[in-house]
């Protein structure tokens, strides 16, 4: 069995669908952070048969919960602190996506205005559908 180490402090996302991890920290810009990130990829899960887990040392705000929730809104995030779990965080939808997506639509004002941010608001929670704010083009993402 694999070992790898608790944290003392940091966040551990788990529940991550079975081959996902990378794209997630991929989305999540992890590469970018200066500090410890531990990824395990198709861990046994009762609940899921496999599943990935992507630990990162350091505090809550080194993560942006709204792409994570956008990614997957069923992915646990468990906050640690003094190496135990002190609080556990479930996911939603955001109702607001900047700068993620990019439109699609030519004629939308964000293809011509590039420091134009690009804003997406969900408009059908049950398709996990999303709307650009200022043309209305239709987004669905899939990661």
């Amino acid at each position: 069995m694999l070992n790898v180490g608790s944290l003392n402090e940091g966040i551990v996302l788990d529940h991550i669908k079975a081959g996902k991890s990378m794209s997630i920290y991929k989305y999540l810009q992890l590469d970018k952070l200066d500090c410890q990130v531990a990824i395990i990829k198709n861990a046994r899960s009762e609940k899921m048969g496999r599943k990935d887990i992507i630990k990162i040392e350091g505090s809550l705000d080194l993560v942006d919960l709204d792409i994570l929730g956008c990614i997957d809104h069923d992915i646990t995030v468990n906050i640690i602190q003094n190496g135990e779990i002190t609080e556990k965080k479930d996911l939603t939808l955001p109702r607001t996506i900047k700068n993620v997506f990019i439109c699609k639509n030519p004629r939308c004002i964000t293809s011509e205005e590039k420091t134009l941010d690009q804003i997406f608001i969900l408009s059908d929670s049950n398709k996990e559908e999303y709307r650009c704010k200022y043309c209305e083009e239709r987004y669905t993402p899939n990661f």
